[in-house]
């Protein structure tokens, strides 16, 4: 089975100032513990083209096949980080492909 990268895309809301340190740290005490996650990447955009659409902060994790994805997505600790990215964003966007 291959691997897969889940990456989140996320516009905060404008209401929310910047809660970008607050998901780093959930990110970072939650999420790469998880059964099955292999890497947690998390930040910023830092590109100089300025091609964000709008988007203001990503999340990719990679895990070790899909139904480790599928494990991830109704863990307790998931729905905590994923609940606050939620909660926090004016919009966001999954995509997950094999890698």
């Amino acid at each position: 089975m291959a691997q897969v990268v889940h990456v989140v895309l996320i516009e905060w809301s404008p209401s929310d100032g910047d809660p970008g340190s607050e998901a780093a740290a959930l990110v970072d005490r939650y999420l790469p513990s998880l059964p099955g996650v292999l890497s947690v990447d998390r930040g910023p955009s830092v590109s100089g083209e300025g091609r964000e659409s709008g988007f203001e902060w990503m999340l990719v994790i990679r895990f070790a096949d899909e139904q480790a994805l599928a494990d991830y997505l109704p863990h307790p600790d998931h729905q905590i980080v994923g609940g606050f990215l939620g909660g926090h964003a004016a919009r966001l966007v999954v995509f997950d492909i094999a890698a």
